[in-house]
């Protein structure tokens, strides 16, 4: 999927939302804990109640992992059903990866080959030869870390040596390494205020923006900010959407919160002229 398929699909579905996957197995409904692969039956029910709303989805992959090979098998089960079932439908690997060349190479393919994501999340720390091997996959993406919502941002991000901030290094130096058809950056939704400054630096490229509604950022200024002529946003919510009820009712819950964000979307894309 390239840029413009993606951007077509945000303007089909009038909605630029990104569900996250964070299916922690203590914090699924009970009654699901009974069946073979509680995590995948709770992931398969997420996804039919959201999918007319979004248009990628975001496991972590921490919460499949941390389970061991029945982890594994729960993400592997989720996104063959997503590109089965809604092969228009954007899929991201929440991996945060980043080593020397060879074993990103490796974890490239673990991804991007032996599992059908679209993208995977890649922190650039150890610099571009750590990133390359994910940008190899045709219509593929690497989703880079560049400016995050955590306390510990302000450790290292903001760093200031000459007048240019780390984040503002990370993006000016990565930009150079993709183009805006297999990279996208990864901006905190509560650095929404930041927004500006990044569009100096990478005024096209896709942004994977989490922590709006569980985490405090606000919709509103990510779109006022961040958008652009071809939407240029994905914006993530995981809690806020499949834990927001843990009864029986949980699937048709979580399909009218992302319904609710779908319509401020809608709002704030035909208010650019982009519908």
């Amino acid at each position: 999927m390239n840029h413009s398929q993606l951007f077509n699909n945000i303007i089909q579905k009038r909605s630029f939302l990104c569900v996250g996957l964070d299916s922690e197995i203590e914090k699924i409904p009970s009654f699901l804990k009974k069946l073979k692969d509680p995590v995948f039956e709770f992931n398969k029910r997420i996804i039919d109640a959201t999918q007319k709303y979004t248009v990628a989805y975001k496991p972590n992959i921490a919460f499949y992992e941390s389970r061991g090979s029945i982890g594994w098998q729960s993400l592997e089960a989720t996104v063959k059903y997503i590109k089965k079932k809604y092969a228009d439908i954007f899929v991201i690997a929440d991996a945060k990866r980043g080593d020397i060349g060879n074993t990103s190479r490796i974890y490239a393919k673990a991804f991007l080959e032996n599992m059908p994501f679209d993208a995977v999340t890649v922190a650039p720390y150890m610099g571009e030869d750590s990133v390359t091997p994910f940008l190899s996959y045709d219509e593929k993406w690497v989703a880079l870390l560049a400016l995050t919502s955590n306390k510990g941002a302000d450790d290292f991000q903001y760093h200031n040596e000459d007048g240019i901030r780390l984040f503002e290094r990370v993006l000016s130096v990565s930009r150079k390494w993709g183009t805006i058809n297999n990279m996208m950056y990864v901006i905190g939704a509560t650095r929404a205020e930041m927004l500006k400054d990044i569009r100096k630096l990478i005024p096209d490229h896709f942004l994977l923006v989490p922590g709006v509604v569980a985490q405090g950022g606000s919709l509103e200024e990510v779109a006022k900010y961040g958008m652009t002529n071809k939407c240029g946003l994905l914006v993530n919510s995981s809690r806020g959407i499949i834990f927001a009820d843990n009864t029986e009712k949980f699937a048709e819950v979580a399909g009218k919160k992302a319904r609710e964000m779908q319509l401020e979307m809608e709002h704030y894309l035909s208010e650019r002229n982009l519908l």
